[in-house]
């Protein structure tokens, strides 16, 4: 048996089956980036199979050690509670670390850059394109913050200019932030989704891109999301962070 931890991702899950297909191709890049790495993955709700159904089985198996990688971008309820709550009641036998969370980083400025190129924009559209960055959107004002401050980092790369928009819990709208950006002069608007995979609030967020000249993919199954789970992996296996369910 190999001595590595398993690594467990732990996604939302959700009604729309294009979430849990687009999980899986993310997990399926994840394997191929690294052969011989075993990846599993469980859902916190919606679909299977379950975190803690998961984590019975390896236990089961006599798997010792595992990361927990939580497929989310930024630190919201799930980061800080839901997991850590799962985590918790993990059958005892299982040494457990929680990576962090996916954002920020610079390989998902990469992910976004890729998701607009392939939908229409070149390298030369950039000084006269504004580009909405749109996320889910969160309660938890520190994830607000994280989005806001994306956003201004992605700005000084060349962009005429960017805004943040929130499908939900916050303002501005997509639509609101696409108007902005016409207001401000930039010849063409473009919306990128800053989330993983399809559902209800991205179906939202692409509604909010109607007047806008290009709207992105999600990141999804991006080559440089699944370089960053494993970055986020191998941070986690260093011994001195916190292991649960010791």
């Amino acid at each position: 048996m190999s001595h590595r931890p398993v690594l467990l991702v732990i996604a939302h899950g959700s009604r729309d089956p294009r979430h849990a297909a687009t999980v899986h191709a993310l997990v399926r890049r994840v394997r191929a980036m690294r052969p011989g790495l075993r990846v599993e993955t469980g859902f916190l709700d919606f679909n299977i199979p379950s975190v803690q159904g998961v984590l019975e089985s390896l236990a089961a198996e006599g798997v010792r050690d595992v990361v927990a990688l939580p497929l989310l971008l930024t630190r919201a309820f799930h980061a800080k509670a839901d997991i850590p709550a799962v985590l918790r009641d993990a059958p005892r036998s299982l040494r457990i670390r929680q990576a962090e969370v996916l954002g920020p980083s610079p390989l998902l400025l990469t992910a976004l850059e890729r998701r607009l190129y392939e939908a229409g924009l070149s390298p030369a559209d950039k000084s006269s394109t504004g580009v909405v960055l749109a996320s889910a959107g969160s309660t938890d004002p520190e994830a607000s913050a994280v989005i806001a401050a994306i956003a201004r980092e992605w700005r000084h790369t060349g962009w005429c200019a960017v805004r943040p928009a929130f499908a939900s819990a916050s303002l501005p709208r997509t639509e609101d932030a696409v108007e902005q950006l016409r207001a401000l002069g930039c010849a063409k608007v473009a919306v990128a989704p800053y989330v993983l995979a399809p559902g209800f609030l991205p179906d939202r967020i692409a509604r909010g891109a109607a007047r806008a000249d290009v709207l992105a993919d999600v990141l999804g199954p991006a080559p440089e999301v699944a370089r960053l789970l494993l970055e986020r992996y191998d941070e986690a296996r260093v011994p001195v962070l916190t292991v649960l369910g010791a």
